[in-house]
């Protein structure tokens, strides 16, 4: 665990990506064709910590959907790659422009397409319905899957490592 912190203290921008992650991973449709996401509010409020705490969001998605845009703004997050299968690129994009160094970056993802940032940022996190070659290269798996709580529990993990999640608590607690 003392690893796992070492690498979650750096860490300056957390990158997301969506389906698997920030949502079960269930594709849902309308009849109309109309992509439905649902997303999970204890993730939300994870990243508005995580924002208040000074560290930036990403999200780095190989599809795109309105959902994930509106998701995107109803958070405050302004960094959003949709339409992404090259990760890596769009993460390496994100460091140069934020002046940081891939090991001050963590990305959490569950294929594939999300491998080769996961083996090269500073953090690489995966959930417990990622792929299992995922599983293989990530520094940390979650408890909880995506789309159930896996955001969240990442955020609280790099505020405690950082010395800022009782302050963050302690704001409910008055």
């Amino acid at each position: 665990m003392s690893n796992l912190f070492e690498r979650a203290e750096k860490i300056k921008l957390l990158s997301c990506d969506v389906d698997g992650v920030m949502t079960d991973g269930t594709l849902l449709f309308t009849s109309e064709g109309q992509e439905i996401k649902p997303f999970n509010i204890l993730d939300g409020q994870g990243i508005k910590m995580l924002q208040n705490s000074g560290v930036k969001i990403a999200i780095i998605t190989g599809r795109k959907s309105p959902m994930v845009e509106q998701r995107a703004k109803n958070l405050g997050i302004d960094i959003l790659y949709q339409g992404r299968e090259d990760k890596i690129n769009a993460i390496k994009d994100i460091a140069k422009d934020l002046n940081l160094e891939l090991d001050q970056i963590a990305h959490i993802g569950d294929d594939l397409p999300d491998l080769p940032v996961i083996r090269n940022v500073g953090l690489g996190v995966t959930v417990p319905n990622g792929a299992d070659i995922i599983k293989e290269h990530a520094h940390h798996c979650t408890t909880k899957a995506g789309g159930k709580g896996a955001v969240r529990e990442l955020c609280e993990l790099i505020m405690k490592a950082q010395g800022t999640l009782a302050a963050a608590h302690a704001e409910y607690l008055k």
